[in-house]
């Protein structure tokens, strides 16, 4: 037996040792041979060799498990070494990761009006029909609540096209002066090259009392604002309509990629639409029922300014979550 113990304490691996347990433990192994040759040994010695066999069979499995635990140990710390990875070691595969463009862009919109003192406010993204269109003079059968682009639920539940509701919410329960601005998403029924069911709006409004704030406050805090996100354009207010707002304005700016040359993008006009502002109506003043108080509000598209300052051409890009996009800006 003494063959069989050696080979046991010479073995490499667990492969090896496999083959040494079949060849002694098998049923047509070394101990099975050895035990059916005492069918042919004198009746006195038969209690001797088995017990002589049984000590053999119980001391080889002894160093058979020894040995297999101390192979696998050796093993193991052979495979751990080789996938071990060393954390410290700099790797130019490494990858920052960075924000969102639209994240980054709602981001720096905040910095610029937190930095001009404006507060920043948040509301729910489920909302009532007051607060969405009635208290912003947006009466009944108001185009603006056609259903191809407002997501209605029962009981006028609906998800808000715009974060002005928070603005509401905020007058209704806050004394002016009030100097809020509202970031956040919002939600309409419309999908095209600029235009997606779900997208992020920051809205602005300044209530004080009457007299005093008046569109040139609004105008110089917007053309400041502008500068400071697209660099050195030229601005230009145009009339226009909003039922909350009276007068209203259009703000654009010199467009950022041809430099007011007139190109595809501009429509060869030069200008880029990027914004809408205006004096507060009476009406609404009068949903919340403040008095003796003037303001102005205004309101951009987050998607829109986050195109213009990477020169995106489809908007829909921006959720379409393409690792190839994203990483350009990291």
């Amino acid at each position: 037996m003494k063959e069989w113990y050696d080979a046991i304490k010479e073995a490499q691996n667990v492969e090896k040792l496999e083959e040494i347990r079949i060849s002694v433990f098998g049923k047509k192994g070394v101990l099975a041979q050895e035990f059916a040759k005492m069918k042919s040994a004198p009746n006195e010695q038969k209690a001797q060799i088995a017990k002589d066999l049984n000590t053999h069979k119980s001391a080889l499995m002894n160093e058979l498990t020894a040995k297999k635990i101390t192979l696998q140990t050796l093993e193991l710390q052979v495979a751990m070494k080789a996938e071990s990875i060393d954390v410290s070691l700099f790797s130019s595969k490494s990858q920052a990761g960075a924000l969102h463009p639209v994240m980054e862009t709602m981001d720096k919109i905040v910095e610029y009006f937190s930095a001009m003192n404006f507060s920043v406010k948040t509301g729910n993204m489920v909302e009532d029909d007051f607060n969405n269109f009635e208290a912003l003079n947006l009466p009944k059968y108001h185009p603006a609540r056609d259903m191809q682009d407002t997501f209605y639920f029962k009981d006028e539940m609906l998800l808000r096209t715009h974060t002005s509701p928070v603005q509401i919410r905020t007058m209704m329960h806050t004394k002016p002066p009030i100097r809020m601005i509202a970031p956040g998403a919002v939600f309409r029924r419309d999908y095209d090259l600029t235009h997606t069911p779900m997208f992020h709006q920051v809205e602005g409004l300044l209530v004080d009392e009457e007299g005093k704030v008046s569109f040139a406050n609004l105008k110089y805090i917007l053309e400041d604002f502008l500068k400071y996100m697209f660099g050195d354009i030229e601005v230009r207010f145009r009339p226009s309509f909003f039922p909350f707002t009276e007068p209203s304005a259009e703000v654009d700016i010199s467009c950022v990629f041809c430099k007011g040359d007139g190109c595809r993008v501009c429509s060869k006009t030069g200008w880029l639409e990027v914004l809408g502002c205006g004096i507060v109506d009476p009406n609404v003043f009068e949903a919340v029922k403040y008095k003796n108080v003037s303001g102005y509000a205004f309101g951009l598209g987050v998607e829109r300014f986050a195109m213009l300052i990477h020169q995106i051409g489809d908007l829909r890009s921006l959720f379409e979550g393409d690792i190839k996009l994203l990483e350009q800006f990291q």
